[in-house]
């Protein structure tokens, strides 16, 4: 019997999620991993005797559940979670629909809520388990015309996992945010990013952002997807587990940066932003 750590990776067919199944396939582990089609999935991974390919739609709580159960039922646990499923979407705050955004907040968090929900009762069961939630340099800083509903939903996704680090931490669970910089893989594709359906040509600076990822850095990532999931694979085999993990040298230069533009506020109005208390009669 394997006696690997068992993996759950959604939206795996593609990306990093692909990436890192086949690297954890390669060490032996356990590995079951979603896509919305099964047939897409097993093209790409193959067969193999420790894989469970399932088909999920992320969005809906009893697929996921179902999803849950059969792993468990096959493999008979689960120690480490990945949610990966998600997808990119360009836009201007204006000119994207309210269906737009919804939808992508609908799989890029809510998604990720319904799998946390499913796997958290067999988690605080066994009082153990990690569970990685994939947020991107995009989620800690916002600074990117045309992406804000997309950094939204990454930013949502810091904020849930900080919070699901604290009320996991007693049942020996432990939770990660993954923050990617910009990695070779099919994100930026026009079968993974999306685009407004209505376009305003008055957001100059949006269209050449949307023009540069979907023709110039598309393709010409520096990061590497395979040398990436090697460090999630050791993020959840090392002792001090850290709960924010930038990967690329792109994403700890951005994150830097967003660190020092806050620290330079705060500074610049500590005096006055801090002088608002009540004044303590003597």
């Amino acid at each position: 019997m394997n006696t690997q750590k068992t993996w759950f990776v959604t939206g795996a067919s593609k990306g990093l999620g692909l990436s890192l199944v086949k690297q954890l396939l390669d060490k032996g582990y356990n590995v079951a991993a979603t896509s919305r089609s099964i047939t897409d999935l097993t093209k790409v991974v193959g067969e193999h005797e420790n894989f469970l390919p399932l088909s999920v739609n992320i969005k809906a709580e009893d697929s996921v559940t179902n999803a849950i159960d059969q792993m468990i039922s096959h493999f008979g646990k689960i120690d480490v979670v990945v949610n990966n499923a998600g997808y990119g979407l360009t836009g201007s705050l204006e000119e994207l629909s309210d269906e737009e955004a919804r939808e992508n907040f609908d799989v890029n968090v809510f998604g990720s809520l319904n799998v946390i929900r499913a796997v958290m009762p067999h988690l605080r069961a066994q009082q153990s388990g990690h569970i990685f939630n994939v947020s991107s340099i995009g989620g800690f800083t916002g600074n990117f015309p045309g992406f804000g509903i997309y950094c939204a939903t990454k930013f949502a996704v810091q904020g849930f996992t900080e919070s699901l680090a604290a009320e996991s931490k007693s049942f020996g669970v432990k939770a990660t945010i993954v923050s990617p910089g910009y990695f070779r893989t099919n994100f930026l594709a026009p079968d993974s990013l999306s685009t407004p359906k209505n376009e305003i040509q008055a957001y100059k600076e949006v269209r050449a952002v949307q023009a540069a990822h979907q023709n110039d850095i598309n393709g010409n990532q520096a990061g590497d997807p395979d040398k990436a999931a090697l460090v999630m694979i050791a993020a959840a085999e090392s002792v001090e587990v850290p709960m924010h993990l930038f990967l690329g040298a792109d994403a700890y230069g951005i994150a830097a940066q967003k660190m020092e533009d806050v620290k330079a506020d705060m500074e610049a109005w500590r005096e006055l932003a801090t002088s608002t208390g009540f004044e303590v009669e003597a």
